[in-house]
């Protein structure tokens, strides 16, 4: 049998993959775009929607990066409200584990698990960002190396607090007058490096037991985070070259946390653009493109790998000759650029955009767009299932650049496709996430495993 294919939509988010002013885009935050990607996720028999987080307003030069200024509605508030328009579709959340603590995330995960009848899940994220710390009052607290280990007793406790209900403790005695079976529920106790807290949790044992665990992060320690201790993981991959040495990679570390290959789901993010033709799909995904990264926006990403005000160079025109500063501060604070060493990333630019014949806007579109998946439906469908046929992933988190109609198109086109090829369901067949997935039930073992 095929494997099947993993299929989830991403809410467009606050950066520059979003063409906020094409005529067909609509509002960020209003709750009917919310409503209008679920929906069409949940008609196209998706498995989960995610929706992105972010904690402070980015800055570059000392200025509010303009593709934030439209916020981002608080993750947990909007999964909620959406529990209640959807039956089926799962609701993963990205929450920051370096600014909240576990009893507090524990609670409310749980509750959406059980307003979603087994529906949630958490995308676990990390920060060190000082500067994000300091809406918290945290500035530079936790040292960067320390942030996956809080984040790994992060999950452990949240783990003990799910599971501190037993199975059977709620009798519902109506006529003997006996609601529990036992007298102490919830009781917890955990004492390690990160949290030292015991008390009784409010929550009895949700649907899911353990909501599903996501995690997002391509490190040597991000991707033995989520070989011990998430469900799946989100990856920027999207080459099947580098798709499969990523999946290679990560699956071999599950064995020595006493994990099965299949335990750990692996999908990256991806973009699709359609047309009738493949020619018609290309003209399509070069507009985006450059609606994507105006004169504007490339100049700020440049910025970001050179750290220095190139706010007078011609968009159109050559690479600084310059190299990046790096002995000074950082330009932008609430982002890094994600190129590696600033320096090494600005010798392959020269030579990339000399041997191509690239401007500074063009250079940028070159390395930084997102277009996975261009082509016919056909096409594309053939792509993606090849995709996961090879073991460059399990699925895939679909980024669409238009809110909120960017999903409508795959739906009608390309799900039918999968479909047809018997990769992908043509009905839900579980009522929970952890069944979309095929993950089975949660199993208590996976804690210990993640110590």
């Amino acid at each position: 049998m095929p494997k099947q294919i993993i299929l989830a939509a991403h809410f467009p988010g606050v950066n520059n993959t979003t063409v906020w002013s094409d005529p067909d885009s609509g509002s960020q935050i209003d709750f009917a775009s919310f409503v209008h990607l679920a929906r069409t996720a949940e008609r196209g028999l998706f498995d989960f929607f995610f929706l992105a987080e972010g904690l402070r307003l980015r800055e570059q030069r000392g200025r509010i990066h303009e593709l934030d200024v439209v916020g981002r509605p608080d993750t947990l508030t909007v999964l909620a409200a959406l529990a209640a328009v959807t039956t089926h579709l799962g609701l993963a959340g990205t929450l920051n584990t370096t600014f909240r603590e576990p009893y507090e995330l524990a609670r409310q995960l749980a509750t959406l698990d059980h307003l979603s009848a087994g529906r949630a899940a958490w995308n676990v994220v990390t920060t060190s960002d000082a500067f994000t710390g300091e809406n918290f009052r945290r500035d530079g607290y936790l040292d960067r190396s320390l942030r996956y280990v809080r984040a790994a007793e992060f999950v452990r406790t949240a783990r003990l607090l799910w599971e501190s209900w037993p199975a059977d403790a709620v009798a519902g005695d109506r006529a003997g007058g006996r609601y529990l079976n036992t007298a102490d529920p919830g009781a917890f106790r955990h004492r390690g490096d990160q949290f030292d807290i015991a008390g009784h949790f409010t929550v009895p044992r949700s649907p899911q037991l353990h909501p599903v665990i996501l995690q997002a992060g391509d490190s040597p320690d991000g991707r033995e985070f989520a070989a011990s201790s998430a469900d799946a993981i989100f990856t920027r991959h999207g080459t099947l070259d580098a798709g499969q040495e990523f999946y290679r990679d990560v699956k071999a570390r599950l064995a020595r946390h006493g994990r099965e290959p299949d335990d750990l789901k692996i999908i990256p993010g991806v973009s699709v653009v359609l047309g009738d033709t493949d020619a018609e799909a290309q003209e399509k995904a070069h507009h985006i493109r450059r609606q994507q990264f105006s004169p504007q926006t490339a100049l700020l990403l440049l910025e970001q790998v050179w750290n220095r005000d190139l706010s007078g160079y011609d968009p159109d025109g050559p690479l600084p000759t310059t190299d990046p500063d790096v002995s000074a501060a950082a330009i932008s604070r609430g982002r890094t650029s994600g190129y590696g060493d600033p320096v090494a990333t600005a010798r392959q630019w020269r030579t990339l955009a000399t041997e191509k014949h690239l401007g500074i806007r063009d250079l940028i579109i070159e390395v930084a767009g997102r277009q996975s998946f261009v082509g016919t439906p056909q096409r594309v469908a053939e792509r993606m299932n090849h995709f996961v046929q090879a073991d460059a992933a399990d699925g895939f988190i679909l980024v669409p650049h238009l809110t909120p109609g960017g999903l409508d198109e795959f739906v009608d086109r390309v799900v039918p496709l999968l479909q047809e090829k018997g990769v992908f369901r043509t009905r839900y067949t579980g009522t929970t996430l952890r069944e979309h997935l095929g993950l089975g039930a949660a199993r208590r073992h996976l804690r210990r495993a993640a110590v």
